[in-house]
C-alpha cells in the first residue's frame, strides 16, 4: 500500500513538475528578494533620539497621554504592494523608551526625523510646560559584541496571553472615579525599581509601536459573535492565479489520496448548523469579556513589540534585576481578559543542548535587535500585538504628583512668561 502511494507521487512530480517548480521557486525567491529590498530601505532612514523632561508639577492623568497617541496615529500609512517589492517600503514606526541608569530615569521617543514636528507638536499640546531636545542615542555606549570578558546583558520580549482583541487591564481602574488620594499609578514601582539600580546599572524598554487601520478589528467582532452564538463567515480572499492554480492542484491529490485509503464514503458531509442565540445563558465573565473586547476595539490600535533589557558589568550583575522589569507589566493581567508574557522564543537561555554556549550567542542577538529597534511590523502576527491608545497610555505615561521619584529627569525650573510691565528695547 505504501509502494501505490509513493507511486502516486511520483507520477504527480513527473507529470506536474511545470506547475510546482514555478511555485517554489516564487516562493523561495521572493522571501530572499523582500529581506533584500528592507534591509536597503532601513539603512535610508534617517532616526533621531527625543528626551522628554517635564514639571516637577503634572496634575494630568494618562489621558493626556492617551490623546498624544491618537495625534501620532496621524502617522499612519501602509505602503503599497508595488513599494514594498520594488523599494522595500515599510510602515512607519516610533520607539517609545524609559531608561533607568545609575539610579536615575529618562523618557526618550526615537522616531524618523520627518516626524518630528508630529511627535513635539502633540507632546506640547498635551504637556506645554515640558522641554524636549534632541540627544545622541544612549545605547551607542552598548558594545554590539555584549556580554564581553567585562560587561553582561539579559533581555527578553513580551507577548500577550490571549487574542489582540482581549484588553489587558487599563488605567481608568486606576484613575477613574477616584478621589485624589485614592489614586494608584501603575508606572509608580517600576519608577521605585529603576531608582533603586547602581551608578553601573541600566535597564531600558522600548516599547515599538507603528500605527495600523481598523482591520485589526476583525478579529475582535467574530469573536463577540462566537460568544453570542453567531455565525461566523470566513473570507476567502482571491490571490495569484499560480497560487490558486497549485492549491487546486494540492486539494485534488489530498481528495484523491483519501478516496484511496479511505474509499468513496470518507468524504465530510457539510452539516447545516442551526444558529440559536446564547447570550442569555452566558456567565457573568462571558458577558463582562464581551463588552470589554467590543469597549477595546472601539479605539484606535497600534502595531506593538515590548522588549528590555539589562546590562551591567559581571562582577555586579543580577539575572533577577530584569525580572523585576518583568514583573511591572503583569500588574496588567487578568484572568478573564489578556495579560503579559514572555516570548520564550527570543529570550536567552532557551534550549538544553549546550545550553550555556548557546546563551552568549542568544544574548548577542538580542543585544543587536534591541540596539536597532528591530521591528518587524509586517510578521505581527509571529512578533508581538496589537493595542489600542488607551493601552499605551497605561504602560507608559508621564506620572503625576502623587508618584515620589526623585530622580526622574525633570526640568529644573519652571516655565512662565515674561512680566507684562517689562521694558522694550
Amino acid at each position: 500500500m505504501l509502494e501505490d502511494a509513493l507511486s502516486v507521487y511520483k507520477y504527480i512530480i513527473v507529470s506536474y513538475w511545470w506547475i510546482i517548480a514555478p511555485v517554489a521557486l516564487f516562493l523561495f525567491s521572493n522571501k530572499y528578494w523582500l529581506d533584500y529590498m528592507t534591509k536597503k530601505y532601513l539603512m535610508e532612514l534617517k532616526w533621531i533620539m527625543l528626551e522628554i523632561k517635564f514639571p516637577r508639577e503634572v496634575m494630568k492623568t494618562p489621558k493626556a497621554m492617551e490623546q498624544f497617541f491618537a495625534g501620532l496615529h496621524a502617522a499612519q500609512k501602509d505602503p503599497k504592494k508595488k513599494d514594498r517589492y520594488l523599494k522595500g517600503t515599510l510602515a512607519p514606526w516610533f520607539s517609545i523608551e524609559i531608561l533607568g541608569h545609575g539610579g536615575g530615569i529618562y523618557f526618550y521617543v526615537r522616531t524618523e526625523s520627518k516626524y518630528r514636528n508630529l511627535v513635539e507638536s502633540h507632546l506640547y499640546a498635551q504637556y506645554p510646560q515640558i522641554e524636549i531636545m534632541e540627544v545622541e542615542d544612549y545605547i551607542f555606549n552598548l558594545p554590539s559584541e555584549t556580554p564581553t570578558k567585562e560587561l553582561d546583558a539579559w533581555g527578553t520580549e513580551l507577548i500577550l496571553n490571549k487574542e489582540d482583541a482581549y484588553p489587558i487591564r487599563t488605567y481608568p481602574v486606576f484613575f477613574e472615579d477616584k478621589e485624589a488620594e485614592e489614586r494608584t499609578d501603575p508606572i509608580a514601582g517600576l519608577f521605585e525599581f529603576l531608582s533603586s539600580l547602581n551608578p553601573q546599572e541600566s535597564i531600558g524598554i522600548h516599547i515599538l509601536i507603528s500605527p495600523t487601520d481598523d482591520k485589526w478589528k476583525e478579529s475582535g467582532e467574530k469573536l463577540v459573535a462566537k460568544m453570542v452564538g453567531k455565525e461566523v463567515k470566513t473570507d476567502k480572499k482571491e490571490g495569484l492565479l499560480v497560487i490558486k492554480e497549485s492549491s487546486s492542484w494540492i486539494h485534488a491529490i489530498i481528495d484523491g489520496i483519501i478516496k484511496f485509503f479511505v474509499g468513496e464514503s470518507g468524504g465530510v458531509k457539510d452539516v447545516k448548523k442551526e444558529e440559536k442565540s446564547v447570550i442569555p445563558f452566558l456567565t457573568p465573565g462571558q458577558k463582562e469579556a464581551a463588552m470589554a473586547i467590543e469597549k477595546n476595539i472601539s479605539k484606535i490600535g497600534f502595531k506593538t513589540m515590548i522588549r528590555f533589557l539589562y546590562w551591567a558589568p559581571k562582577e555586579i550583575f543580577d539575572k533577577d534585576k530584569p525580572t523585576v522589569a518583568a514583573g511591572f507589566f503583569r500588574q496588567f493581567n487578568t484572568q478573564n481578559l489578556n495579560g503579559f508574557k514572555i516570548n520564550k522564543k527570543v529570550t536567552p537561555g532557551r534550549g538544553k543542548i549546550f545550553k550555556k554556549r548557546r546563551e552568549i550567542g542568544q544574548k548577542r542577538f538580542f543585544v543587536g535587535i534591541f540596539k536597532k529597534r528591530y521591528f518587524p511590523g509586517h510578521k505581527i502576527k509571529t512578533r508581538g500585538f496589537i493595542f489600542n491608545i488607551e493601552e499605551l497610555a497605561t504602560i507608559f505615561h508621564i506620572p503625576g504628583t502623587f508618584v515620589e521619584a526623585e530622580k526622574l529627569s525633570k526640568i529644573g525650573a519652571k516655565k512662565g512668561s515674561p512680566p507684562s510691565d517689562l521694558p522694550m528695547i
